[in-house]
């Protein structure tokens, strides 16, 4: 089981993102809905204010001039206009005292009847005949505070008669305020009570899409994330479904050779993007994929495809400078080179060990003394001649293993003459230098011990390293059974063998690495006289 790593801030009050938003959205909500309820109710109450004082107008016009007051000036007849008026005004909601005023102020009718024949005392309107004939103003009366309408009375002559009064009592008016109010309450609670559902609905959404963490151990993940990505030496390069990158670490923006800003870019407007689109359209994983491509080094890459369920969403391509692997495999080469050599120079120093026993047990001591101070001088002189010739450690120590390995092989290692070796001619890097050489000794040694001669052709292996300033030329000679015309045009290719399977990776190495250090090899060969490998490099 994975440890869990706890990334929450202590302290912090406002740590669940659905308490955030459900918060937030509160504050939002109400805010809104007491802006928006208050300018409605006012809006409101200022339109139903125009239209009961419209309303109070009208009815108050419309009696006004109706014939029936005309009857009842006439004709006396009170009964029928008392009963128009009371329903009339039982007809009307909005209509609460409907009151008739002659030009002597008397009331001559009043929803009240127990007022008709009194006197009017209160508030006289005022008319302009032909502008102001009707209009609404609040007032005390005998039922207490007010909306009225005054309408004017003229007879047929012209001749001012009295007014009209359409009254609503400001009680029910203030009823009528107090359930516009409730209503637009019970619409901003309703509105209140969705708006939250949906909050809670979105906080969850947007919780799920965080996987379950808060914002802020999200950020603190995505801020660790960033800097573990941007450490590592490998480029790390993401794409989506269209191809637009998503992010790409400073090392991939380095291998890629790429200047600027690359995220939120297509990839094909800065690189040949079929390397990690490819893997949109197959998505298969693919690993270690030599890709020379893309950007100026040689660059090994992984192919990871992003998947929703098993919908394909994006990729991801990891970038692998390949010298980085190539140090790694110069490290190891070397300590093989290392264990090669002591095993070569333990089995021939056992050897003549067992040559020295034998003629001691002979009792042949100045033949011993003699073999003794012979392979001595041998020994001496070939080491000497190897460091005079070399003057870089690492190499000389390779060719030293190496000749040892060519006498437990029955192979003369010839170092040719005239050799000489000087890393401040033209610098190379040692690891590879050794690896190159090491590759192509080793590559001398199987094609003679594959010979089917045997022992009955005298094997020999001559080795040349030359340098001047600006150049180096290397050269690996050996007596083998050579190499046929068809062979030769694939031997570099990688795991090409014809040794047998988990071979064919020597000269495809050594191939690769001198063409990164801008050298040249060449190959001749002659089937029953042996391979010839050179190897050149020159500044440009």
């Amino acid at each position: 089981m994975k440890p869990k790593i706890n990334f929450e801030r202590k302290g912090n009050t406002l740590n669940n993102i659905q308490q955030n938003i459900f918060r937030t959205q509160l504050i939002l909500i109400v805010t809104l809905a007491l802006f928006l309820g208050v300018a409605g109710i006012l809006l409101n109450i200022c339109f139903e204010t125009q239209k009961r004082d419209r309303n109070l107008e009208n009815v108050a016009e419309a009696i006004a001039i109706s014939p029936i007051l005309n009857e009842y000036e006439e004709k006396g007849n009170n009964t029928i206009v008392f009963e128009y008026l009371d329903s009339l005004r039982d007809s009307l909601d909005d209509i609460d005292v409907i009151s008739v005023v002659d030009n002597s102020n008397m009331r001559i009718y009043h929803s009240n009847h127990e007022l008709i024949g009194t006197i009017y005392d209160g508030t006289s309107p005022e008319f302009e005949k032909g502008v102001k004939e009707y209009y609404a103003a609040d007032d005390v009366g005998p039922s207490g505070n007010q909306r009225r309408a005054y309408a004017a009375i003229y007879d047929d002559g012209g001749s001012y008669k009295g007014f009209v009064m359409a009254i609503m009592l400001m009680k029910n008016i203030r009823e009528q305020t107090m359930q516009i109010l409730f209503i637009f309450f019970l619409i901003t609670l309703a509105a209140v009570l969705m708006e939250l559902m949906i909050s809670n609905e979105l906080s969850g959404k947007i919780k799920e899409s965080l996987h379950g963490y808060e914002p802020d151990v999200f950020s603190a993940m995505y801020q660790i994330r960033d800097n573990i990505l941007e450490s590592l030496h490998e480029g790390i390069i993401a794409i989506n479904h269209n191809g637009v990158v998503q992010f790409a670490n400073n090392a991939a923006v380095t291998l890629l050779g790429v200047k600027g800003e690359v995220v939120n870019r297509q990839l094909d407007e800065f690189c040949n993007a079929t390397w990690l689109t490819h893997t949109l359209k197959s998505g298969e994983k693919e690993f270690n994929i030599q890709e020379h491509s893309i950007g100026s080094a040689d660059i090994l890459i992984d192919r990871i495809p992003v998947k929703n369920e098993d919908e394909i969403i994006g990729a991801i391509g990891i970038l692998h400078d390949r010298a980085e692997y190539t140090r790694l495999m110069e490290d190891l080469t070397g300590t093989r080179y290392l264990v090669d050599s002591m095993r070569a120079n333990n089995h021939d120093f056992t050897n003549k060990l067992h040559v020295i026993l034998g003629l001691l047990q002979m009792q042949m001591y100045d033949e011993a003394t003699a073999y003794i101070e012979n392979i001595t001088i041998v020994q001496r002189e070939t080491i000497s001649k190897i460091m005079k010739a070399v003057n870089e450690p690492a190499v000389a120590a390779l060719l030293i293993g190496k000749s040892a390995r060519a006498s437990e092989l029955n192979v003369r290692f010839v170092l040719r003459e005239g050799c000489s070796y000087s890393k401040t001619d033209m610098p190379l890097p040692y690891e590879m230098l050794v690896t190159i050489i090491g590759n192509l000794i080793d590559n001398a040694f199987d094609a003679m011990n594959t010979s089917e001669d045997g022992y009955d052709t005298e094997k020999e292996l001559l080795f040349g390293i030359y340098s001047r300033p600006g150049a180096v030329l290397i050269t690996v000679d050996d007596t083998g059974c050579g190499i046929t015309a068809q062979d030769i045009e694939h031997i570099f290719e990688n795991g090409y063998s014809t040794k047998g399977e988990g071979r064919g990776t020597g000269l495809y190495q050594v191939k690769t690495m001198v063409e990164a250090l801008g050298g040249k090899l060449t190959v001749e060969s002659q089937i029953g006289v042996g391979t010839s490998f050179s190897v050149s490099f020159t500044d440009k």
